[in-house]
């Protein structure tokens, strides 16, 4: 194969092409993952030996020594000094992760369409730090633990063949989505979940269909809305001159066009995951009850794209590393007996930041995003303290939280394209920083304007 001309004529770089058919080939892997000859040790292996090849053949030989060392961080700490070990990985993985980032700067590479491991190495990272806080959490006492850390804490330490095979298992290396090394193991040793009962076998063909006919109508609709919405034209003289309510119709549809990408990417990954068996996360209570495939799901287009209140977007953008950040950031950052606020979710909002890359768009998008979800929730609680009978009020307030959503994601998410200081500020300000006013006064009038349920209030006066 001609990789030059075959790049050139679906309009890539040859990088990207290399990446693009490596990504692909995960599925089929992923499938013979089930045929694995020399029960869980040589499924391990077989993971770990083809996401190694496979980021080889896209990323060349470094790729998998930029891989081995938060591996070997996360392991050695678990080994060494179990008691601080979840602290000691996250610390020293991440700063791995933030001097890669500073010295690939992928998102320059990204956005002239070249590519580098970065993103695979985001991936891996959240898996050996989680893995070292569960291992961590098998040291404390079952009554002082939450839901997902009884779940998914490690009573014993994995082998390194098992943690290989977790980190590398190439169904997910790429893009993602993060999961639990419990779950992987369970999954490998055909337990849990995944043990034989009267219900069968799950067949993933049905689902590997839909997240593929998926991918196939994100990347079309991609390839035809990219040509009429560059980001270029941000800092175009033509861009300037049109009025503002066409500067946010453009950012809008800059945003719309940007997330058929992420759509795409992350609909093969869901088919890879599901194909291999590890996407299986249980029955429906149906009858005759359907498989599901949670594990595998990364996006929720509808979702996202009709969201109707900013809170719901992490459940239904990038949704395992909202998951994780969840339980390994945000509920951890919580006092026991008191309540999340802004704090835990600022802080947050700052380490997925800081995952992603040190470039001023994303630091800024991610604070913007903080602040969004916490107008979101002002507008919620005035929402939730109209009577019932007042029901029209109620639903004026729930589209104006959807408004406020559409507006504020659009505004917001240019920082995330286009990175720079410069370009996120010019694109900001070209529409009079409104998607940055609109969730501070929202805050402020929250702060100042107490509400409380209708309910309690109808209890209250009965």
């Amino acid at each position: 194969m001609d990789m030059e001309s075959t790049a050139a004529a679906i309009g890539v770089s040859v990088p990207v092409l290399r990446f693009l058919l490596c990504f692909i080939a995960t599925i089929p892997t992923g499938f013979f993952h089930r045929f694995v000859p020399g029960g869980a040790t040589g499924k391990h292996l077989y993971a770990a030996v083809t996401g190694a090849v496979l980021s080889y053949l896209s990323f060349g030989f470094s790729s998998n020594l930029h891989f081995l060392v938060p591996m070997l961080v996360g392991y050695v700490s678990m080994v060494v000094y179990r008691k601080r070990c979840g602290v000691i990985t996250f610390v020293l993985a991440f700063g791995y992760l933030i001097g890669c980032h500073v010295y690939y700067m992928s998102g320059d590479a990204w956005k002239e369409g070249g590519i580098d491991a970065t993103g695979a190495l985001m991936v891996l990272t959240l898996k050996v730090i989680s893995c070292a806080i569960n291992y961590n959490d098998g040291l404390l006492k079952e009554e002082d633990l939450r839901e997902s850390q009884k779940k998914n804490r490690l009573l014993k330490l994995p082998s390194f063949i098992e943690y290989m095979g977790y980190c590398l298992c190439c169904a997910s290396h790429f893009a993602g989505p993060v999961y639990e090394m419990k779950d992987y193991l369970d999954w490998t040793e055909g337990k849990g979940i995944w043990s034989k009962s009267e219900k069968g076998s799950p067949s993933p063909f049905g689902a590997t269909i839909r997240a593929l006919v998926q991918a196939g109508f994100c990347m079309g609709l991609y390839l035809y809305l990219v040509p009429h919405y560059p980001l270029s034209k941000f800092t175009d003289p033509v861009y300037k001159e049109w009025g503002f309510w066409k500067r946010l119709s453009y950012q809008y549809m800059a945003g719309l066009t940007a997330r058929w990408k992420y759509y795409f990417i992350w609909s093969i990954s869901e088919a890879a995951i599901i194909i291999s068996g590890l996407g299986f996360s249980g029955w429906t209570d149906s009858s005759p009850p359907k498989a599901r495939w949670d594990h595998a799901k990364n996006v929720d287009i509808l979702g996202l794209e009709f969201a109707r209140s900013a809170v719901e977007i992490p459940l239904v953008w990038n949704i395992q590393v909202s998951t994780w950040l969840r339980h390994y950031v945000y509920d951890r950052l919580v006092p026991k007996g008191k309540k999340a606020g802004f704090f835990q979710l600022l802080a947050t909002q700052t380490v997925s930041a800081v995952w992603h890359g040190l470039y001023p768009g994303y630091i800024i998008f991610f604070v913007q995003s903080a602040l969004m979800i916490a107008g979101s929730r002002a507008i919620y609680r005035w929402q939730q303290s109209v009577p019932p009978n007042l029901g029209l009020l109620k639903k004026l307030f729930m589209l104006v939280n959807f408004a406020y959503t559409i507006l504020v994601l659009s505004y917001s998410c240019v920082g995330f394209m286009v990175l720079s200081l410069h370009e996120t500020l010019t694109s900001y300000g070209s529409v009079y920083y409104i998607g940055t006013i609109i969730p501070v006064v929202l805050i402020l009038l929250g702060n100042v304007i107490k509400t409380k349920p209708a309910r309690s209030k109808a209890r209250k006066e009965q």
